[in-house]
């Protein structure tokens, strides 16, 4: 019998054992997925939840749910994985034994990395959305919040999701004006990069927006601190953001485990093969979505594409042939923009976000780099298909490699 331990039931992780599942014979292949709880989030909902679009319940189900029958998942902590042993540690004591590994354990918030940033502010007048504790606690703080200055900020890159700060400050900007507060509030976005994102093309849209709703973008601001008396945001060429309200994405790092167990960089991240996701150190070891360093969106439309790829990789390798799929690190993600809109971006290791339409020439029906109710809409059904089609693993009709079909560069005027 050979053995498969998946380490995360999250969105790769569950994707990831539902596939494998159909495609390794039950009598050969024991498959084991490690979590430390049964509780499965739905992360994209975070971002509706300060804003009364979700209701904390509608973005947690249970996550044996979406195991498929002959997957053991297992309840615990991980403490180190041993590589010369091939056996996983958990905190408890019990060890697991693998033939092949596959790290998704994704990646997580730290405010503790911060200085200053998990000080007597800490959910009173500092908070994040990333995680479902965070967003609850800020429903309420935007409830109240009628006047001042409000920090959209971001620590440093990478994050998962790296859209959804601005899609904060977006619906933050409308959420607002709704309330008829807007007038009273300054709307200041604090970033890391020198623009609204990485890819020029998608900065330079995404930055006209955010100067259209008068929202004041600080780029290159890399923070040093959180001064709590000052209520002000201190970089570390010493610039100084003040605050009334910071809503903040605190640095992203892997889990603790892959440091313990020498598997990591700096940040926790598995260093992988960027098209087949095998660890560069240890052939038995994939690691799948935001827990390794492809240089690519930590997104789950990633994790969805690139399942896709090495779901049949994986098949390749444990029969002892060549991997011949190649992840091109294809990554979409529709942006909340407010007012029932929303944008699409589409792109991957080679090609910046494009504008056109998704996924069909002409026809999309989705736009790129393009406001419209269809996006919005898009996003929301999203929901369904997440917990339906996607983490089931049953087939969505898009291609897990990037085209350029529907694509164009935009000419001087355009830009």
């Amino acid at each position: 019998m050979r053995r498969l331990v998946v380490l995360g039931a999250g969105t790769a992780g569950t994707m990831v054992v539902n596939r494998l599942r159909r495609r390794l014979d039950r009598a050969r292949w024991q498959i084991t997925v490690v979590d430390q709880d049964d509780t499965h989030v739905y992360q994209p909902g975070f971002l509706f939840i300060p804003f009364g679009t979700y209701q904390p319940g509608q973005v947690v189900k249970p996550r044996r749910r979406f195991l498929p029958a002959g997957v053991d998942l297992v309840l615990g902590e991980v403490d180190r994985v041993d590589t010369a042993a091939n056996e996983v540690l958990l905190t408890g004591g019990r060890r697991l034994p693998y033939d092949y590994l596959v790290i998704a354990t994704g990646t997580t918030p730290r405010p503790d990395q911060t200085p200053g940033m998990l000080g007597p502010l800490w959910r009173t007048a500092v908070f994040d959305f990333y995680s479902l504790d965070g967003a609850t606690a800020l429903t309420r703080a935007m409830e109240r919040f009628d006047g001042g200055r409000l920090v959209v900020h971001i620590v440093d890159m990478p994050i998962k999701c790296p859209v959804a700060p601005l899609e904060f400050a977006f619906l933050a900007e409308a959420y607002l004006r709704r309330r008829g507060v807007r007038d009273r509030v300054e709307i200041v976005y604090a970033t890391p990069l020198p623009g609204a994102f990485t890819k020029p093309i998608a900065s330079a849209r995404l930055g006209s927006m955010l100067d259209e709703r008068g929202i004041v973008v600080e780029p290159d601001f890399l923070v040093e601190r959180v001064d709590g008396e000052s209520k002000a945001l201190v970089s570390y060429d010493e610039r100084e953001v003040p605050f009334d309200l910071l809503v903040t994405v605190p640095l992203n790092m892997g889990a603790d485990y892959i440091a313990r167990s020498g598997l990591g960089d700096e940040l926790n991240y598995v260093p992988v093969d960027r098209h087949t996701l095998r660890s560069t150190e240890h052939d038995n070891i994939f690691a799948i979505g935001d827990a390794n360093d492809i240089p690519t969106s930590k997104a789950g439309s990633v994790a969805h594409f690139s399942v896709d790829v090495f779901a049949d990789n994986f098949r390749q390798h444990v029969d002892g042939q060549q991997m011949t799929g190649r992840f091109d690190g294809h990554a979409n993600c529709f942006v909340e923009s407010g007012d029932g809109k929303g944008l699409l971006i589409d792109f991957n290791y080679d090609t910046e976000p494009l504008p056109g339409t998704y996924p069909a020439p002409l026809v999309g029906p989705f736009a790129l780099l393009k406001e419209t109710a269809r996006n919005h809409w898009g996003k929301l059904a999203f929901r369904w298909l997440y917990w339906h089609l996607l983490l089931p693993g049953r087939p969505i009709p898009l291609p897990a490699h990037m085209s350029m079909a529907g694509k164009h560069r935009p000419s001087t005027k355009e830009k």
